[in-house]
C-alpha cells in the first residue's frame, strides 16, 4: 500500500463570515473623506460635502479583487465570459460621539455596520480651516479611540438581550445543551464591559467560542483596516506629523488589525 499523505495543518479558527459576496463598510466621524474615497475605489458620484452628515442613507457599490491568478487564468485559458472576484463596498454616515445613544442618527448608522464583513476605518490627519471638524479640530488619534468606543459601547447594548436570552432558557429553563453558550457571551461581556476590549483583540478564542462569536456578528469582532486621509502635499513628500502616534495606537492597542501603516 502506498504511504498515507500528510494531513494538511488545520487551519485556525476565524472570526467572521465566509462567502463570495462579503461587503466592508467604510467608517469614521462626519468630514474625514469618506465618500470621496468611495467615489475613487468605486469610481462612483456619491455626493461628497463640506458638511456632517451629507451622508445618511448608505451609498453602495461593487469593485473587482485584483488578482494576478486570475489575470493569469484568463489570458490562458481565454474564457468566453469573465467573472472576477468582487467586494461590496459601503459608505457609511459619519458617527459621532454618543452614536450608540443615537446621537447623530448614530443607532441607523451603527446598524449599517452590523450589515458589514469588515471595516474601512478612515481618519483625517490633515488642516484645513474650510472643512468643519465635528470635534473643533484635528486629532486623528482621538477619533480613532471616538469611534472604537462607540462600536465597543453598541456591543455591550447588544450583549444585553442575548444574554438575558440564554439566562432564561439555560439556567433557569435547565437547557444543558444551550448552558456552553450562555458561558461563553458571559466571557465576551465580561471582555467587552469590563475589560473595554474589542472582541477581536482577545488573542485565545478557541473554536466553540468562534462559532458562537459568528453566530451573532458583533461590531468590535469585524477585522478593520486603517486609512489615513492626507493632504496631497504631505502624500508626496510621505511625511506628516500624525503618521507616527497612528501607527503607535495602532501597534499598541489593536493587535488583531489587518493592516496598519
Amino acid at each position: 500500500m502506498p504511504p498515507k499523505k500528510p494531513e494538511a495543518p488545520k487551519q485556525p479558527p476565524i472570526i467572521g463570515r465566509f462567502g463570495t459576496s462579503l461587503k466592508i463598510g467604510i467608517v469614521g466621524l462626519p468630514n474625514v473623506g469618506k465618500s470621496t474615497f468611495f467615489n475613487v475605489l468605486t469610481k462612483s458620484l456619491a455626493a461628497a460635502e463640506n458638511f456632517p452628515f451629507c451622508t445618511i442613507d448608505p451609498n453602495e457599490s461593487r469593485v473587482p479583487v485584483p488578482d494576478e491568478r486570475y489575470d493569469f487564468l484568463c489570458q490562458y485559458h481565454k474564457p468566453l465570459s469573465k467573472v472576477p472576484a468582487f467586494l461590496n463596498v459601503t459608505d457609511i454616515a459619519g458617527l459621532v460621539k454618543g452614536a450608540h445613544e443615537g446621537q447623530g442618527l448614530g443607532n441607523a448608522f451603527l446598524s449599517h455596520i452590523g450589515a458589514c464583513d469588515g471595516i474601512f476605518h478612515m481618519t483625517r490627519a490633515f488642516d484645513d480651516e474650510d472643512i468643519i471638524h465635528v470635534e473643533g479640530n484635528v486629532d486623528p488619534v482621538r477619533d480613532i479611540e471616538i469611534i472604537h468606543e462607540e462600536l465597543r459601547l453598541k456591543d455591550v447594548e447588544m450583549i444585553a438581550p442575548v444574554l438575558d436570552k440564554l439566562e432564561k432558557t439555560a439556567v433557569r429553563g435547565n437547557d444543558k445543551k444551550l448552558k456552553p453558550e450562555y458561558d461563553i457571551m458571559l466571557k465576551v461581556k465580561n471582555w467587552v464591559e469590563e475589560e473595554k476590549k474589542h472582541i477581536r483583540f482577545y488573542p485565545e478564542w478557541n473554536e466553540k467560542e468562534i462559532d458562537v462569536l459568528n453566530k451573532y456578528l458583533f461590531l468590535t469582532s469585524k477585522p478593520m483596516i486603517y486609512l489615513v486621509n492626507l493632504s496631497e502635499k504631505d502624500y508626496i513628500r510621505k511625511k506628516n506629523k500624525w503618521l507616527v502616534k497612528i501607527k503607535e495606537w495602532v501597534d499598541a492597542h489593536d493587535p488583531a488589525r489587518w493592516s496598519s501603516l
